[in-house]
């Protein structure tokens, strides 16, 4: 690397201008620059982008931005400073200002193109121009990447203002959504589910915007208010934000022939992904084909592990596009995001994502992604067969990938070293029946219960006495085969390594957020505090407060058991 490295004997990054010695712009310096870009980056008006990997844009600083959070987790991490995130110069570059970086950092940002498919169908129509080229980072700018400790990061502003693929928006992000995004990556993280990174949070005193939203005690399925909030820029921090959708991009006009350089600059683009994402998995050496194949089978890996991890702990993306899908294999996009309270194998958080975007139909929608991810790439790879039938054998069986990965995510979440169909089946068809806390049941089944007593905590209504037979006889099949290899101590250990105890609770995030805008941010950093420790066992007041089922009124409340958008 040409640039210094910190190693963990360093002295922590205290000032702007030690991490701009960090500072290594791989994308900027090897990929092409949309030559129809300005050169200063005020490109901010919705237009089409025909070529190049990226446009050079300046983000739009926020007014008079206040500090609220930054991830201590991360920082530590990265080897920053805890002061550092209140530093005038820092909070300048987090919050939109470039003008001020010290060298050799650059005085502009860069946005990206993407293409739009929805569960494996290529979409166009909804671009301005109804033909795909007005699709991209809208509101999104990167600003920096760096190499430290030994680590390729890319920092990203969300809510860094517009850029030409913003198609008329107005490019911010509001404090609500921002402060969902910042707390729900690293309570991610600590769940031990690949993301992206949280790193700073800052709200504008000064400015906002009005968005569509619900007004107090509203049980709409859509906004029935429009609401004017505070704007805000979290910075959230990944080794690219390359997505499936920006391959995509690049497949559809290297197979119609679009430009001269697309089949050229299809393969820059995918051999860049291999390069930021998968250079310790894939010998630099190898031919641009052989590394595809390769590159499909990890990606393969990681997304089918990634899917399996999300329905581990509850989660659902709830618009699982392949623009929200990571090439890298982690979670990407916290806009219509929730997690399973009240089990429902279909539950879906998103008013717009419908039953295919639901909880348990992640798998088949992630097998679109990678459809879609395998049939960008397939032009560079359609003059060399011996490789396009290996790659073709590596998409063709996503589906029992995933399936494997998804039985064996059971079999941990039960304790037990071989995934059963049958006990499995009866369970998902109790805790239907029954109305169970997703979260507190397994936490609770994690404490091998000798009755179904305990199991009670995670039971939104009282089950009927058939019921109650019903859950003792599964009870007792599940630890006749659970504690056969192991005592029960150890167990209950490895359960609680798998299922977290606390969890994302959106009732309990709102008045987060509805503080945050009067100014106060104390529940913001209490919600940090409790959601980056979901295993451990925490204070007697923190499990009063944040273990327990969802109130009845909050079920319909809009904003809170549904959402339209996440703006």
């Amino acid at each position: 690397m040409t640039n210094q490295q910190l190693d963990k004997t360093s002295p922590p990054v205290s000032r702007l201008e030690d991490l701009a010695k960090l500072a290594d712009y791989s994308l900027l310096d090897t990929l092409n620059c949309d030559p129809d870009a300005t050169t200063d980056g005020e490109d901010y008006r919705p237009r089409q982008v025909f070529t190049g990997h990226y446009v050079p844009v300046k983000p739009t600083p926020i007014a008079e931005p206040d500090y609220i959070a930054h991830s201590n987790t991360f920082f530590r991490e990265l080897n920053f400073a805890d002061s550092l995130a209140q530093a005038d110069d820092f909070r300048r570059l987090f919050s939109g200002d470039v003008s001020h970086v010290p060298a050799p950092m650059r005085k502009i940002g860069w946005a990206t193109g993407y293409a739009l498919s929805i569960y494996g169908t290529e979409y166009t129509q909804q671009c301005p121009f109804r033909s795909g080229n007005g699709y991209g980072d809208g509101r999104a700018v990167s600003v920096l990447e760096a190499v430290i400790n030994g680590r390729r990061w890319e920092m990203q502003l969300k809510g860094g203002g517009r850029t030409p693929y913003c198609r008329g928006a107005d490019g911010r992000a509001v404090l609500r959504s921002s402060i969902r995004e910042f707390l729900a990556q690293e309570h991610m993280h600590a769940l031990g589910v690949p993301t992206s990174r949280s790193l700073s949070l800052y709200v504008s005193k000064t400015e906002s915007v009005s968005r569509p939203w619900y007004s107090e005690g509203s049980c709409s399925i859509e906004p029935d208010i429009m609401a004017s909030e505070p704007v805000a820029i979290s910075t959230r921090v990944a080794p690219s934000f390359l997505r499936v959708g920006q391959l995509e991009l690049f497949g559809r006009r290297a197979r119609k022939h679009e430009h001269p350089k697309a089949m050229e600059e299809l393969e820059m683009i995918a051999l860049h992904l291999i390069d930021r994402e998968y250079k310790n998995e894939i010998d630099d050496n190898l031919s641009t084909h052989e590394k595809l194949v390769i590159l499909a089978d990890a990606f393969r890996n990681r997304l089918t592990s990634l899917v399996a991890n999300w329905i581990r702990v509850g989660y659902c993306q709830g618009n699982f596009n392949s623009d929200n899908c990571a090439g890298g294999g982690f979670t990407l996009d916290y806009g219509p995001f929730g997690f399973c309270e009240r089990f429902d194998p279909i539950y879906q958080p998103w008013t717009g994502g419908g039953k295919h975007f639901s909880f348990f139909n992640q798998p088949v929608a992630a097998g679109t992604n990678f459809h879609m991810f395998c049939t960008a790439l397939r032009p560079l790879l359609e003059s060399h067969p011996e490789s396009l039938e290996k790659f073709d054998e590596v998409r063709e069986g996503f589906s029992s990938v995933m399936q494997m990965k998804l039985e064996n995510m059971w079999a941990a979440k039960l304790g037990l070293n071989t995934f059963n169909a049958e006990l499995f089946q009866d369970l998902i068809t109790l805790m239907v029946q029954t109305s169970v806390d997703y979260t507190l049941f397994f936490r609770e089944l994690s404490n091998i219960p000798d009755s179904i007593e305990p199991l009670k905590k995670s039971f939104y209504k009282e089950p009927t006495d058939s019921l109650k037979e019903q859950w003792s006889q599964w009870l007792q099949q599940w630890k006749s085969l659970a504690t056969t290899d192991q005592n029960t101590e150890q167990l209950s250990q490895q359960m609680k390594q798998i299922n977290p105890k606390y969890t994302w609770r959106e009732w309990l995030v709102a008045p987060a957020y509805q503080q945050a805008m009067e100014g106060d941010y104390t529940l913001v950093r209490e919600l940090q505090e409790v959601l980056t420790k979901p295993y451990d066992e925490q204070s007697k007041e923190v499990e009063d407060k944040y273990y327990r089922l969802r109130p009845e009124e909050y079920f319909a409340a809009g904003g809170v058991s549904h959402y339209s958008c996440s703006s």
